[in-house]
Formats: structure tokens, sequence, C-alpha cells
């Protein structure tokens, strides 16, 4: 029961694709996030607030990258175009 209930909240966080002989195949992304919530649950953070940690972080680092196109968009659209008068 208690590997139970250790399991829930990562097997939310990832979820693995299946071959077709039935076994669980994780990605190399997949297997930064268990390595990462493993790193934070060892440093004592609990495994819930350790998978809403990890969500947050990539959350973050998807808006940062959002941002940071839209800053490469909007500088490339605000330089004067060659042959325009």
């Amino acid at each position: 029961m208690a590997r139970l209930l250790l399991v829930d909240p990562v097997s939310q966080l990832i979820v693995p694709q299946h071959s077709p002989g039935g076994h669980r195949c994780y990605s190399r992304y997949q297997l930064r996030l268990a390595q990462r919530a493993r790193d934070l649950v060892d440093q004592g953070t609990a495994l819930e607030a350790a998978c809403r940690i990890i969500v947050l972080e990539d959350q973050l680092a998807e808006a940062q990258r959002i941002n940071a196109q839209l800053q490469r968009d909007r500088v490339s659209h605000a330089s004067p175009q060659k042959g325009s008068a």
C-alpha cells in the first residue's frame, strides 16, 4: 500500500508509452523528470510537492522559450528591411 501511494503522483507526472509486447517505454525526458523527482525527494521534499515543482519548472522553461522566440521575432520585424523605402 505504501509503495502504491509513493508511485501515484509520479505515475500522473510520467506516463510511459508501451511497446507492442506491452513493456513500458520511457523517453529520456521522462527519465530526467523521474531523476529530478528523486533528487527533490532525497532532499526532503514530499513526493506530491516534488511533482508539482517539476510541473511548474517545466511550465516556466516553456514560457521562457516562448518569450525568447517572441523577442527574436520582434527584433527581426523591427529592423529595417533591405530594399524598403
